[in-house]
This record gives structure tokens, C-alpha cells and sequence, in this order.
């Protein structure tokens, strides 16, 4: 069973609709018993850093998501949810992450070509830099959709794969069982469904 956290930020619905369409069973939960007996839990998020980690903090769920972690649990951060994973966001301010992947959240405007938009919003390709994981069923080259004005800036041991807007940004990172996607598997088509699939089947770690 997946455990998608409910700390009243994100696209609860999609996800849960997505994983069914898998065949995987999902629950939206903010219940510390059901999380518990998860397999697999999934961090959503959209909106501001730092309203959605003080949600998640007076919730208790940043520390329902630390407890089942360090069982080993696969644990899977979108958009958003992948940025909390990270030490900081530097969105509006300097605001605490949960410290499991080292790096920084960071203004894309920062690094791309100026007479771009922000936010990144669309479907860009994937470059794989490590293969497996989430990946294992997306080819080089195939789409997903990006909605994000910030990116994590990450060591490079930890990036699965990045996408070009005209600077490399991070579009996936891994640390163990903990993985994270900068753009929404539940709105990239059967490339974004293969990514949930491979995360479902995912082993914990002990």
C-alpha cells in the first residue's frame, strides 16, 4: 500500500488516481497507524516552501515521514515534496527542509537565460544521469511535465536526472530509498505512470 501524506498541500487526488490506474492500492492519509503499515510513502506538495514545511511540521507528519524513513521505507517527494527533502529552500527567505538529501533549493532565475519565463511550465525532456530506480522503465529523451519556479540544487551523486531550460536543472534525485521528481509523474502520461510503477515496486530498505 502506498500512504500519500495529507498535510493539506498538494495533488492528492491525482496521485491516488494515477497509482490506481497501476494497480497499486493508495491511500490519502495523515493517520500515524496507516502510514505505518504503508509500503511506500508519497510526499505531494505545490505552493510556497515554507508554508507547506510548517504544515508539515504542525501536522506531525514531517515526523510520521522521518519515522517510516529510517525503516526504510521507500518514501517518493513530488514537485514540491521532492524540495522538502532537501537541508533548505532559499524561497523567500532561508526555511528549514527534512535533511534527508543534501542540497539547496534556489530561484531558477538564478541560472537560466533571462528572456525565459517563470515558472517553467511544460514538458521537457530527460537527461538520465544514473539509470534505475524510478527510471527503470523511462528511455533518454522522454518527456515529463515541469511546473516550478525553483530547482534543488544537489550534489551530483544524487541527481537521477536532469532537463534543459537553457541550464541543466535537477529533475530527479536519489538517496537510498529516499527519491524525489522536480515534475509531476501524474501528469506526464504513460512515462510519468511507469515512474509510479517503478516506485511501487521498489524493496524497503532494512
Amino acid at each position: 500500500m502506498v500512504a500519500i501524506i495529507d498535510y493539506g498541500v498538494g495533488n492528492l487526488f491525482s496521485l491516488r488516481s494515477s497509482l490506481k490506474s497501476i494497480g497499486a492500492q493508495a491511500v490519502i492519509t495523515r493517520d500515524r497507524a496507516e502510514i505505518g503499515r504503508a509500503d511506500h510513502i508519497l510526499l505531494p506538495g505545490v505552493g510556497a516552501f515554507a508554508d507547506a514545511a510548517a504544515a508539515l511540521r504542525e501536522t506531525g507528519m514531517a515526523e510520521a515521514v522521518l519515522a517510516e524513513c529510517r525503516k526504510g521505507k521507500p518514501l517518493l517527494g513530488v514537485c514540491l515534496g521532492m524540495q522538502l527533502l532537501f537541508d533548505e529552500s532559499l524561497e523567500y527567505g532561508r526555511h528549514p527542509g527534512l535533511g534527508l538529501i543534501p542540497g539547496t533549493v534556489r530561484p531558477i532565475a538564478e541560472v537560466i537565460d533571462p528572456a525565459l519565463k517563470i515558472p517553467h511550465i511544460g514538458w521537457n525532456a530527460l537527461h538520465i544521469t544514473r539509470p534505475g530506480g524510478i527510471l527503470k522503465y523511462t528511455a533518454e529523451g522522454e518527456h515529463v511535465y515541469f511546473v516550478h519556479s525553483y530547482w534543488a540544487d544537489a550534489p551530483a551523486a544524487f541527481v537521477t536526472a536532469t532537463a534543459e531550460y537553457s541550464a541543466p536543472l535537477t529533475a530527479s534525485v536519489q538517496r537510498g530509498n529516499v527519491i524525489g521528481t522536480q515534475f509531476h509523474p501524474e501528469k506526464s502520461g504513460d512515462v510519468g505512470l511507469g515512474m509510479l510503477r517503478a516506485f511501487c515496486e521498489m524493496e524497503g530498505r532494512t
